[in-house]
């Protein structure tokens, strides 16, 4: 099927958009707080959306079953990538993408050889959340030096980036089967080139800190994913990805809740 150009533009334009805010983020505010929202559904809602969009909502909703699978793949990302990108500057960016990306293929691969279904695919990530929480909870929270305004340079990395991995997804969707679709739809699409520009512009440390805060905020892609599985063949795409945002919003509202709530049983035991 040939993609209409208005489509093409319009998922460029999305593209750029949402990695552009997630570095503004990271530079207003936190990595802790950037590794959180990087889990919410951006890259993963435009991937499938625009898979619904050039080929099919029942295909998008297919694919999305093993997406839920595929986000233990990206946690796989963000595992070799912190291993393996521990130097500042480009050295270690190139280091930590060879690592993460590695990771990434190696774990993807094994997931579309499985059959799974929403809850087993479900309950796969949810164990590597767990497992990855656990093996990051010694990685210290650093904090992003704001370093003025953004570069040109930085500005056409992030844009190159993220157009043509979205760009690269979407294309392939139409010459695989749902399942690789699917598990593609869930490589991290902005965190990946957030940590790129995170790296470049202010070291490995606060990439480690967003990356040890990424899989807590998964939790809203599983809930987004799950629902628009359910949802794409039920009310259409653009009915199902609005109201996929709003379920994925509130999940995240409630584990921000929780947090802060944690935050403040622990200040209060302190002070006894």
């Amino acid at each position: 099927m040939e993609v209409p150009l208005i489509w093409q533009a319009v998922k460029l334009v999305v593209s750029i958009g949402v990695v552009l805010g997630l570095s503004v983020v990271a530079e207003r505010a936190s990595p802790r707080v950037a590794g959180l929202l990087s889990g919410y559904p951006l890259g993963t809602a435009i991937a499938l959306f625009f898979i619904g969009l050039e080929i099919s909502p029942l295909f998008a909703a297919e694919g999305a079953v093993h997406t839920l699978a595929g986000f233990t793949a990206t946690l796989a990302l963000g595992g070799g990538y912190l291993l393996c990108g521990r130097r500042d500057g480009l050295g270690g960016v190139l280091l930590g993408s060879v690592g993460g990306l590695t990771a990434w293929l190696a774990v993807g691969a094994l997931l579309t050889q499985v059959d799974f279904t929403r809850i087993t695919g479900t309950l796969t990530t949810l164990v590597a959340i767990a497992a990855f929480l656990w093996l990051y909870r010694q990685v210290p929270d650093t904090q992003a030096t704001p370093r003025g305004g953004f570069s040109w340079l930085a500005l056409m990395l992030r844009a190159a980036l993220a157009a043509g991995i979205i760009f690269l997804i979407t294309g392939l969707a139409h010459v695989l089967p749902a399942a690789s679709a699917g598990v593609m739809a869930a490589f991290p699409v902005t965190m990946y080139p957030f940590l790129v520009i995170l790296h470049l512009t202010h070291g490995a440390a606060p990439v480690a800190t967003a990356i040890k805060h990424y899989p807590a905020g998964l939790g809203s892609l599983l809930c987004y994913t799950l629902w628009v599985s359910l949802a794409y063949p039920a009310f259409g795409l653009v009915l199902g990805t609005l109201s996929g945002f709003i379920v994925a919003s509130l999940w995240l509202w409630g584990w921000m809740r929780l947090q802060a709530w944690r935050t403040r049983a622990r200040a209060a035991m302190s002070q006894t």
